[in-house]
């Protein structure tokens, strides 16, 4: 063979071992990703030939398929779509899967090894194929008033039972109907995604993303609880403990003077009950109790709540909320009243409320109950879990008297969260930043023997958390006491 023959010969050779390298990639190596590629419609189409299982909620389906007459053999639909869309999401042969359809995909799609066996079973019966289901934890009672309560605002609700970290309610506005995504009509489907797409720069949320999950915002004063309970925790001080409440604190090494809301005084001595400073929302009393705790006190307590700590699944992906850098005093000092670098997800806020309320255990929030074969066998549980135990029993008690002051005392800032016959416990907070404030509120009741655990956040909602949050916790924990028999 002469020379150009052969290095013809060799090119030739090289090309088909590339050709087969890459082939190899795509199928094996790569398989997987592309699979779950969002853009991939392919695997989607071959989906719509297989009944989806359904996600249900208090034994009635929120997500189902029904047979078609069209290419597609499955429609996916959703009863009470804007209700339920925070948690399922959608299942579109157009956008994709968000929400529950995706984080439950394989079970839904009958493709999780948990169905092996009724896959195989279908092979030899000749049964056609079909998903399994997913049983949620959420209350109906409690979605319905979280999401009532957050019309026509930005915000969250995020209710939780303590005791095992169930979800009780998963709201998020603005929402969307996810029946409109998940159509076969392409162009109405591309028209509706326009009409609640926000304009670029217009500052408005998208409806598909998850506030109470995929969102951080400045936490405000609910921060001042877990610097109540890292005071508590060090064993030197007690709900009596008195401390220092100044009308103006200027911050250590700055010549900036932190004042209170309104530039109110939190007492006429210049100081108070730690108690009490919890009560009124001291911002005075907590940033200097917060320098005299040292950032490591702080900082090892905001962990042992989850903040800063790494990402996780409940099984919808939940973003870690962070505490920031503290590099002085007065840093640590505005870190201590939830400002400068404090972002927590309403979610995490519940969390907080959470500890407290079950005697200072933290269970893993978590929002599917069971896995369920097509004929309804359950062939999976969820187990509750604990994450961590940031503070003894004894302290959540001190730190739940002086969240029930917060809401029963006739001067504290979440009256507006009681319950008549029921003792409440809480703690606002009104969160500054670019726009009008953020408010937030969190609570639980009882607070002798707690039943569910809640956040609310307004995104720029103006006034205060005690005004605007509190008002909508009260409804979503009365909403599910009532359906528990023990709203009083």
């Amino acid at each position: 063979m002469n020379a150009p023959l052969r290095k013809v010969a060799i090119s030739v050779l090289v090309l088909f071992t590339l050709l087969i390298v890459n082939v190899n990639i795509i199928q094996v190596v790569r398989a997987d990703s592309l699979r779950e590629n969002p853009r991939n419609t392919r695997v989607l189409t071959e989906e719509y030939d297989r009944e989806r299982g359904a996600i249900v909620v208090a034994g009635n389906e929120i997500a189902s398929s029904s047979e078609t007459t069209d290419a597609l053999t499955y429609l996916r639909q959703y009863a009470n779509g804007p209700l339920y869309a925070p948690v399922t999401g959608y299942y579109s042969v157009l956008f994709g899967k968000r929400g529950l359809e995706d984080a439950e995909n394989s079970v839904l799609a009958g493709t999780d090894p948990r169905l092996a066996l009724r896959r195989l079973g279908d092979v030899f019966t000749g049964r056609d194929p079909s998903g399994g289901n997913v049983e949620l934890t959420v209350d109906p009672a409690t979605q319905q008033a979280a999401m009532d309560g957050l019309a026509g605002v930005t915000g969250a609700v995020v209710a939780l039972d303590p005791s095992s970290g169930a979800v009780l309610a998963l709201a998020s506005t603005p929402t969307y109907d996810p029946n409109q995504l998940s159509s076969h009509d392409p162009d109405a489907m591309r028209a509706y995604s326009d009409s609640i797409t926000p304009a670029d720069g217009s500052g408005d949320a998208d409806p598909t993303v998850n506030q109470a999950t995929s969102e951080r915002y400045p936490a405000g004063s609910i921060f001042k609880v877990v610097v109540s309970a890292a005071a508590l925790a060090s064993g030197d001080y007690t709900p009596e403990t008195v401390i220092p409440a100044p009308q103006d604190y200027v911050l250590p090494g700055t010549s900036t003077d932190l004042e209170n809301f309104g530039g109110e005084a939190c007492s006429p001595s210049g100081e108070q009950p730690l108690i009490d400073a919890l009560t009124i929302s001291c911002n005075t009393a907590f940033a200097q109790l917060g320098i005299d705790l040292g950032e490591d006190a702080v900082r090892e307590m905001a962990e042992g709540f989850g903040i800063d700590g790494e990402p996780f699944d409940m099984p919808l992906p939940v973003e870690s909320s962070t505490l920031g850098d503290i590099e002085s005093d007065a840093a640590l000092g505005q870190t201590s009243i939830g400002q400068r670098d404090v972002a927590l997800t309403p979610l995490q806020a519940a969390m907080i409320a959470s500890a407290v309320a079950n005697d200072g255990s933290l269970m893993k929030p978590y929002l599917v109950d069971s896995i369920q074969a097509p004929d309804l066998t359950v062939i999976d549980q969820t187990d509750p879990e604990e994450m961590s135990q940031p503070f003894s029993s004894d302290v959540a008690g001190q730190l739940t008297e002086m969240m029930t002051s917060v809401v029963q005392s006739s001067n504290g800032t979440g009256r507006r969260a009681r319950i008549d016959g029921v003792t409440v416990a809480g703690k606002t907070g009104t969160a500054e930043n670019a726009g009008p404030d953020h408010n937030w509120f969190i609570g639980f009741a009882p607070a002798e023997d707690p039943k569910i655990a809640v956040a609310v956040f307004i995104k720029n909602g103006g006034g205060t958390g005690g005004d605007t949050s509190a008002p909508i916790a009260k409804a979503v924990m009365q909403a599910y006491l009532d359906g528990t028999g023990a709203g009083g």
